[in-house]
């Protein structure tokens, strides 16, 4: 988006605009497959209950860092362009 010829705010926006549905869309599916380890009581619950954890503390780290951090740090460390 740079490349053609948009400010960097405005880059940073529609990327994240463009990238929000399907970000969103997999970590929620992911997470909600989970769901039934994190309540499982029969046997081999006890690795499947923190693996399940785990996981789905991954998934809202990782998501949380690709929606608000990497545009963030995109902005900071990104040299405005000056336009000619």
């Amino acid at each position: 988006m740079r490349d053609d010829g948009k400010s960097q705010m405005d880059a940073i926006v529609e990327g994240c605009k463009q990238r929000f549905r399907p970000v969103m869309m997999t970590a929620t599916v992911a997470m909600l497959g989970l769901v039934p380890f994190l309540f499982a009581t029969g046997p081999g619950s006890e690795i499947q209950r923190p693996l399940a954890i785990v996981v789905i503390g991954g998934l809202i780290t990782s998501t949380l860092l690709t929606l608000v951090v990497v545009p963030t740090l995109y902005k900071k460390f990104e040299e405005e362009r000056i336009e000619a």
